[in-house]
């Protein structure tokens, strides 16, 4: 007795646990997001969650109390129940339930209850996160489109079908779990009233109120085949995605065939409680199941291979053309513009000059070897990590030109292990400091990035300053720190002292009083935040601080692109994050990889790097899911035109949408249905070399001037190929500056032309004698050869393929660029640098008319006499030499290059 009391008040002291745990969490997030100013937003998630659970489970409650309190005067009776029973000996015993003590009124209904109660209990929580699709139906709106099939507007299947859906599965799943019970309710009464088995089929009472759930059941049925109707919309069919001949004429009958017999059956068991005539019953559930085979099965069957399949391109023609009609609608795919790009054509000295604003941003640092790079370079500190690199555009020094940034976070994960002390994780490692900036296209003496932004603290040689360079808030902060306290935070490190700081914002949540202070230490799991003697009411704890953490939390109805990237403006540093509205319920719309078959980027989202304020912002204010959205939360988006100034001009078409478009449009791209059915005009993604492998070819980033267009801009390229070809038959442009954000371009080349594609350009550079004794001396003696992205980069009307080399030492992790090849035309080049290799191809008039802003290797040979440069070059020479001797092919390399640079000098020096 003893030891089962102490079960219990186990038991029921967990039970008390999780509940505080649960309520301290739900209090410690009503804080945050009350810092974050999204307090209204947070009410609306929570009262949704909880009120729908509330409800499905008092519903659930009530039906299940309902049809069980029938069953409560039978198993009285039963329990109660004396009655003579004879053995297989003929010995005649009176026969009492042993649960007559207990079978009253009052024990019976608590039961009852509790079960109910119980039951409920799981019900309603089987539907968490369903909350968002009652908002979407209390809030519709609509697309301005009709289905082709049941001339519904698109918003019935976005907002509302997904809601009868929920209702319809809720319902079924109840009718079995209510008969489940009200079964075992009266098979319960039976074997108390000592009848053995059998006895529970055999009472009136119990047939009639299960043959009464059977109706209900049959009726719900009926409401699923009427909405397994519209279901047809958003099924694969043969050659198409959505209905064809086959579901419209003969699964659609089907459906409507099957709505009615399910009404019969209702009805009939219905009647069968008053008729006593069980055959009814079965005769008409056979004939459902006849029905159901003939009508739903045989017949589709039928009339797909002897009607369709021998002239299935006229039956199906309608269908597929409402499929690529509502799969380029849903994509927007439909709003491609197709411009003619001509081939073949060849660029003069004179073209390369015209287009400088192209030329001098094309992209020669693949970002896999620059991030290698990165990290030897400016990491400064094993616990700093340099994660990701992003490509966005500057006016620098007053020209627009492309840069590669990689804010320099802080990893708590790779402190040393030592360090890694309560104190240190939660007061004194709190933030990144800086970010690392260079251009995409120069390249020092040594094969390193032009670095223009650098070191701890930053250090900018142009005009872009980064003047609150500490990160707080971004991809690796994904735990919590306490800010404000009696500790100072480590700010970054000093020579060999360190410089230390306060937070200076006021976005944490405080700590406040002791009470306050205990629900934290209990919802973050951490009692050394209640009895650090460091903590005071004023400190500041910042949690959810990983953009995943903290954006999500806001807005978990919204997906996110793959790259948040970094923003620099007005001295401060802001992440962006493209947010994407999505469904999986767009009539005739084919899926992307199962998931989704509508996205639209109707969200740009912002958070400051130092106080994680958070901003979402409308940029599709046309999307009827972001209108919802808008609806259910108002006040939580703003407009674009209220994003300051600086960050609007950041804005990029983003990275996974333009390539789910892409991917889409490699089929979609035909509106020809008689072209469509016969797949004769595919396109593929076209594949490139990096490193030493075939892979397929990323999407860029990239500054051109397109043709006919005055000024140069940011879009993103991708190339295609035809279906099992490898030559490019054109290229799709997302375009991401001004008034033409968001626009989508396809240029064509003429199909009778060959125009090289990127797999085409890499076989040309394996074949070409030089460049392939080159790689291959290259990658023997302790280095290795890493090919970097291959571009194709329209100039003007024609194409240039540029392909960066990178050497990289075997016992070394710093890549460094050393040739750059170019193709043009039939000509193919490899050279130190981009510049040099245009002037090869295209002759002296193609070089640069302003120098390159002088390294600091440059600027130190400058510092030298003209004999210690003298010196320096023979030193160097023998150097070489002895590289050589020994195989060492990448270190002669570098010293040749060091040797070339001090003989410029020498030579410019006598010019002089």
């Amino acid at each position: 007795m003893r030891q089962r009391f102490l079960t219990v008040l186990f038991v029921v002291l967990i039970g008390v646990l999780v509940l505080a745990r649960w309520a301290a969490s739900l209090y410690t997030d009503w804080l945050w997001f009350q810092s974050v100013q999204y307090q209204n937003t947070f009410l609306t998630i929570i009262l949704s969650e909880l009120g729908l659970k509330v409800a499905v489970g008092t519903v659930f409650f009530i039906l299940l109390f309902l049809n069980l309190l029938p069953t409560k005067s039978r198993l009285i009776k039963a329990a109660n129940e004396s009655r003579f029973l004879e053995d297989e000996n003929n010995v005649v015993t009176l026969y009492r339930s042993p649960l007559g003590r207990y079978a009253k009124s009052g024990p019976i209904l608590a039961l009852y209850a509790l079960i109910c109660l119980v039951m409920s209990f799981f019900v309603g929580t089987a539907v968490t996160g369903d909350w968002v699709i009652l908002q979407k139906f209390l809030h519709p709106t609509l697309f301005g489109a009709k289905d082709p099939i049941f001339f519904k507007d698109i918003s019935f299947y976005v907002f509302q079908l997904p809601f009868y859906e929920f209702i319809y599965k809720l319902f079924i799943g109840s009718v079995f779990l209510i008969a489940f019970w009200v079964a075992l309710a009266y098979f319960v009464a039976d074997s108390a009233g000592g009848r053995g088995r059998g006895g529970f089929l055999k009472s009136d009472a119990a047939r009639f109120h299960v043959s009464f759930l059977a109706s209900v059941f049959f009726l719900a049925r009926a409401f699923g085949y009427k909405l397994e109707q519209y279901s047809l919309l958003h099924q694969p069919g043969g050659v198409l995605y959505g209905p064809g001949y086959t579901a419209i004429h003969a699964n659609l009958l089907a459906y409507k065939i099957l709505f009615y017999v399910s009404i019969i059956i209702a009805l009939a068991i219905l009647v069968n409680i008053f008729m006593k005539k069980f055959r009814l019953v079965v005769y008409s559930i056979v004939a459902l199941v006849l029905v159901s085979v003939l009508v739903g099965g045989i017949y589709p069957v039928v009339v797909q291979k002897f009607y369709v399949v021998p002239n299935e391109l006229n039956r199906e023609k309608p269908y597929i053309e409402n499929s690529i009609k509502y799969t380029r609608m849903a994509y927007n795919l439909d709003k491609v513009e197709k411009k003619p790009f001509p081939a073949g054509k060849t660029l003069t000295a004179e073209d390369i000059q015209q287009n400088r604003d192209t030329v001098d941003n094309i992209r020669l640092w693949d970002y896999r070897p620059l991030q290698q790079t990165y990290a030897q370079i400016q990491e400064m500190r094993t616990y700093y990590e340099l994660k990701n690199i992003d490509v966005d555009r500057y006016m620098i020094n007053g020209k627009y030109r492309q840069l590669m940034i990689s804010p320099r976070e802080l990893n708590q994960q790779q402190l040393p292990d030592n360090a890694k002390t309560w104190v240190n994780q939660r007061l004194k490692y709190t933030h990144g400091y800086g970010v690392v900036a260079s251009p995409v296209n120069e390249v020092t003496p040594e094969g390193l990035p032009q670095l223009m932004i650098k070191d701890i603290p930053p250090v900018s040689s142009i005009d872009l300053k980064v003047e609150r360079p500490e990160i707080y808030f971004g991809e690796l902060t994904d735990n919590y720190v306490i800010v404000n306290t009696k500790e100072d935070e480590f700010d970054y490190p000093k020579g060999e002292d360190n410089s230390f700081t306060r937070f200076a914002g006021n976005s944490g949540v405080k700590v406040g009083s002791l009470p306050r202070r205990a629900l934290f230490a209990l919802a973050l799991g951490d009692y050394k935040l209640l009895i650090s003697s460091v903590i005071t009411g004023d400190s500041q704890i910042l949690y959810y601080r990983s953009l995943n953490q903290r954006v999500t939390k806001i807005a978990p109805f919204l997906k996110f692109d793959g790259d948040p990237y970094m923003v620099i403006d007005r001295g401060r540093l802001f992440w962006m994050w493209d947010a994407y509205t999505v469904t999986d319920m767009y009539p005739y719309s084919e899926p992307f990889e199962g998931r989704l078959n509508y996205i639209r980027n109707s969200v740009k989202v912002v958070v400051d790097a130092y106080n994680g304020a958070v901003n979402f912002y409308i940029a599709d204010d046309r999307d009827p899911l972001i209108q919802t959205y808008g609806k259910i939360f108002p006040g939580m988006f703003k407009p674009l035109s209220e994003m300051p100034e600086g960050l609007r001009s950041h804005i990029r078409y983003p990275e996974d949408l333009f390539m789910v478009q892409a991917v889409k449009y490699l089929v979609y791209h035909m509106e020809d249905p008689e072209v469509f059915y016969n797949k004769e005009d595919n396109y593929n993604l076209p594949t490139e070399l990096f490193g030493q492998k075939e892979q397929q070819m990323e999407p860029y980033y990239t500054i051109v001037k397109l043709p006919g267009e005055k000024n140069p801009e940011f879009i993103q390229i991708m190339p295609f190929t035809p279906h099992k070809k490898t030559n490019m038959i054109s290229w799709l442009a997302g375009r991401s500056d001004g008034e033409n954000y968001g626009k989508l371009l396809l240029y064509e080349f003429p199909k009778q032309e060959l125009v090289y594609g990127p797999r085409q350009v890499e076989a040309r550079i394996d074949q070409d004698s030089y460049i392939s004794q080159q790689l291959t001396l290259w990658n023997q003696s302790g280095s290795s050869v890493i090919r970097g992205n291959l571009l194709v980069i329209p100039v003007k009307d024609a194409l240039l393929y540029v392909e960066p080399l990178y050497l990289q030492a075997n016992q070394g992790r710093m890549p460094e660029l050393r040739r750059v090849i170019v193709a043009h035309g039939e000509k193919i080049v490899m050279e130190p640098t981009l510049d040099e290799a245009l002037q090869k191809i295209f002759g002296k008039e193609a070089a640069r008319e302003t120098e390159l802003p002088r390294t600091q290797a440059t600027e130190t040979q400058a510092g030298k006499t003209v004999k210690e440069l003298a010196a320096e070059a023979n030193r160097v020479y023998d150097e070489a030499i002895n590289r050589l001797k020994s195989g060492d092919w990448a270190g002669y390399g570098e010293s040749t290059k060091q040797l070339k640079n001090i003989l410029e000098e020498l030579s410019r020096r006598a010019g002089q």
